[in-house]
């Protein structure tokens, strides 16, 4: 009888309703949780039957939680370790979740270190990536990124780098250059720090004396006595000594060093060999220009560095907008442990939710092709910010309303049915 066929249709309207309630529900309980993807019901209508021609409906069913990959809000929380994928993309995260052990695909980015060195998520999952080679490369293979605890090894300084200008209307002083009287006897100095072998800083003069031939500059570097091996106390010593030669345009035409700079520091290796860079001379295919120069200006340091340093601890981790992660150590320095790896799939709507805000990939997702951020339609990486929940509180408020109107109306059919077999009964009687 249709009347029961339309009881029963109401009953199907019931139940798809009450599966939906829970699919807005975890819309609406997952408004706060970071990299979250709202889903949306679809329905599908339910074949009755087919009698000649006549085909009549069987009432509706839900048909899937169709999960809608929007992207989030951004919010900067100004957290080093904070990471959001802007655009289409995935971290890749190993470990267990609910005694599953395999690769997991996620959207939150609340990252740190673990008392291992390991870069996790909050779930304690380990980020995967490509290792650093040391050289500024990574790997192409893709494991666990771990920044080592261990003390940075110092670095002693192998280099300097000076940047300056040689007043060209400068006279030589009248006394030949002394090393124990550099400033009397020198137009300009500067002091820099250096490092040996040990880590330990040492303190280094340099000194430009105006020579005798036009466009010639003498360079003394001198280092203090006490902190080398055999010095004498309180004395000066000099550790290089060479000649800078400019042109009649002031371009840098040549350096020449008679002592080359070496340095025995106490309980160091001896004999710590030390460049300095000026600038590119022309004698070497540069222009003279880029560096030290000899202008009619006063004399001055523009810019200085060496490349050494002290030995350091672990103080903090640092994320790059490219993925990289670094190791910021005690001692300023900042050393590349790998770079973040990248997931993308197909069809990001056939991933599975695993819980703990992660998903596994499926044969309806297709495998993970993995790359760097911002390559191949991945999505760009923003370092301390947060992707928040895509889901839309006034939307799904909008949405209760309606799916529970709709009960309402699957409800009300089942009490015309029944009203109208009342009536069939009373004709009965």
């Amino acid at each position: 009888m249709s009347i029961t066929k339309a009881m029963y249709s109401g009953v199907s309207g019931l139940v798809a309703e009450s599966d939906t309630l829970s699919i807005v529900g975890e819309n609406v309980a997952n408004t706060n949780t970071i990299g979250f993807k709202k889903s949306r019901a679809t329905f599908e209508s339910v074949l009755g039957g087919a009698v000649g021609a006549q085909q009549t409906g069987g009432g509706v069913r839900l048909g899937r939680a169709q999960q809608i990959f929007a992207q989030g809000a951004l919010v900067s929380t100004g957290n080093a370790t904070d990471l959001a994928i802007s655009g289409d993309g995935f971290f890749v995260v190993q470990g267990t979740v609910n005694g599953v052990h395999g690769d997991f695909y996620t959207r939150a980015g609340q990252l740190t270190v673990n008392n291992e060195g390991k870069l996790v998520n909050m779930g304690g999952l380990a980020i995967q990536g490509y290792a650093a080679n040391g050289d500024g490369t990574f790997t192409s293979s893709v494991g666990t990124l771990q920044l080592s605890t261990a003390q940075l090894p110092p670095r002693p300084t192998g280099a300097m780098t000076l940047t300056a200008n040689l007043d060209a209307g400068a006279t030589a002083p009248g006394a030949a250059f002394d090393a124990q009287s550099p400033g009397d006897t020198s137009n300009l100095s500067t002091s820099m720090t250096v490092y040996d072998s040990l880590g330990q800083a040492h303190a280094v003069d340099v000194h430009f004396r105006k020579g005798t031939n036009p466009g010639e500059w003498e360079v003394h570097v001198l280092a203090k006595g006490d902190e080398l091996a055999g010095g004498a106390p309180g004395q000066n010593v000099e550790i290089g000594t060479g000649t800078l030669t400019f042109n009649p345009s002031g371009a840098l035409q040549d350096v020449q060093w008679a002592t080359p700079i070496s340095a025995s520091f106490t309980g160091a290796k001896a004999n710590q060999a030390i460049s300095v860079d000026f600038g590119q001379p022309i004698a070497a295919g540069g222009t003279g220009l880029g560096g030290t120069t000899q202008f009619g200006s006063n004399s001055a340091i523009s810019a200085q560095s060496q490349d050494g340093y002290a030995s350091g601890d672990l103080s903090g981790v640092k994320i790059d907008s490219d993925g990289v992660v670094s190791g910021v150590y005690s001692n300023g320095q900042t050393v590349a442990a790998g770079k973040l790896a990248i997931a993308k799939f197909r069809s990001n709507d056939g991933l599975a939710k695993a819980g703990s805000n992660v998903w596994t990939a499926t044969r309806a997702s297709g495998e993970a092709a993995l790359g760097a951020a911002g390559e191949g339609g991945r999505g760009a990486l923003v370092s301390g910010a947060l992707e928040q929940s895509n889901v839309d509180i006034a939307e799904q408020f909008v949405d209760l309303i309606a799916h529970q109107r709709a009960f309402q109306a699957n409800s009300k059919t089942i009490t015309t049915a029944d009203q109208m077999l009342q009536e069939l009964m009373m004709i009965k009687q």
